[in-house]
């Protein structure tokens, strides 16, 4: 009497839903049986809704943060200015590097680092062509690693205490105005009153960078900031503006408003977000895109998936029928073709996340999927995605998959076991 009241109670303690749901998985009459197709099918849709989600959501933030990284290289995330400027390329104020929070903003948290810069318009001259650009002036402890990336030939200015020649200039500029690395050409600057000859100075081009960004490409020169200061009469501690470049761009609405509270009234500070509205705007529809492909992914999977677990039901109807004759409850039921359609959900996700990992993998390391720049800003799709966002999407697929489920699998609670049993 004890030993068969003890296999009772082992009998309720075991999980026997789960056991049930595995012996159907690999059956092998299972895998020839009329659901077989619909269970391929079924997989198939979730592997392929990975990896369009995934390949998405790579390209969308990939796109989004490397045009933020173009516009801050030549920008920064936060400029500041004269008001007197009224946010004019061209700055013709300048600002005093006596300032409290040059050359460390320690007053606002998330400042990653701060430097200075000028502008003045200019015309490249040669023999036979000439091109209007601006003169981005910047000194010896301007950060090269932006332009470092993009640079097609030759090497980045050398800046130091002494005024230099040095330029650097796109390809977009040389390729029209046919200039190499190591040429000199000479630049023409307007002075106020137009009565007078325009300054004439001879740079040496050393470098030349291509950052597929034509609204810059198209119009910047880096040059030495002393020469700016020269043509426009300021002392050495005048300047332009500062740039300064943040911690967590996600922060850039909260920090650029402390910023501003922080400095002085005559002195405007300014986002980029705030400055390029258009663009920005334009990348946040990526996120709407997005959001649309995954619903509808997850959809299309969800409803392959109860089609899938209906046809399991009607298949598997004489065993429901037996299960319930022999006092299992309906919930019980249920979750048996439950873990069943998670086993088929696990093998979707194994086999898309191993393609759509390859195929942003792949796409990282080789650019193999290209863009046209003057529409995208970029030459090559960019890609990236996080651990934690795979992670995330599969437990989304998964949850939602399985919510969807839960109200079909209730066709169970319907069938009769009398019925069921003689069900053929």
């Amino acid at each position: 009497m004890c030993i068969f009241e003890s296999k009772i109670y082992h009998f309720k303690n075991l999980n026997y839903e789960l056991f049930i749901a595995k012996r159907l998985t690999t059956v092998k009459h299972h895998k020839s049986s009329i659901s077989s197709p619909i269970i391929k099918i079924a997989i198939i849709a979730i592997s392929l809704g990975i990896i369009i989600m995934m390949i998405a959501i790579a390209t969308g933030v990939g796109l989004q943060e490397k045009i933020r990284e173009k516009i801050s290289g030549f920008n920064g995330h936060v400029q500041i200015t004269n008001f007197d400027n009224n946010n004019s390329e061209i700055t013709l104020v300048p600002i005093s590097t006596d300032q409290e929070f040059y050359p460390n903003f320690t007053t606002v948290k998330g400042v990653n680092r701060i430097q200075t810069y000028a502008t003045k318009a200019g015309i490249i001259r040669t023999e036979k062509n000439w091109e209007g650009i601006v003169v981005k002036g910047v000194d010896e402890k301007y950060d090269w690693s932006f332009f470092e990336e993009y640079l097609v030939e030759g090497s980045v200015p050398q800046y130091t205490s002494k005024r230099s020649l040095e330029v650097l200039l796109s390809q977009h500029i040389t390729d029209r105005i046919q200039l190499k690395v190591g040429d000199e050409f000479n630049t023409l600057f307007l002075k106020e009153n137009t009565t007078k000859p325009p300054s004439i100075r001879v740079f040496k081009l050393v470098g030349i960078y291509n950052s597929g960004f034509k609204e810059f490409d198209e119009n910047i020169m880096i040059a030495d900031i002393k020469q700016v200061q020269k043509l426009n009469k300021w002392n050495l501690n005048q300047v332009g503006g500062f740039e300064l470049f943040l911690d967590d761009f996600n922060q850039i609405e909260t920090i650029g408003n402390q910023i501003y509270s922080e400095i002085p009234p005559d002195l405007n500070a300014q986002t980029i977000v705030h400055k390029f509205p258009g663009i920005f705007e334009w990348i946040q529809l990526f996120d709407t895109n997005i959001l649309i492909i995954i619903i509808i992914m997850i959809l299309v999977a969800g409803i392959n998936m109860i089609t899938a677990l209906l046809v399991l039901i009607l298949e598997r109807t004489q065993m429901i029928g037996i299960l319930k004759a022999l006092g299992s409850d309906n919930w019980s039921i249920r979750k048996i073709f439950l873990f069943n359609a998670l086993h088929i959900i696990f093998r979707g996700l194994f086999w898309g996340n191993l393609i759509g990992i390859s195929i942003v993998l792949i796409q990282y390391y080789f650019g193999i999927i290209t863009l046209n720049p003057e529409t995208y800003y970029v030459k090559v799709a960019p890609v990236s995605i996080s651990i934690t966002a795979i992670v995330l999407l599969n437990l989304g697929t998964i949850i939602l998959c399985l919510l969807m489920l839960i109200i079909p699998s209730w066709i169970i609670t319907k069938i009769s076991p009398v019925k069921a049993i003689k069900f053929d």
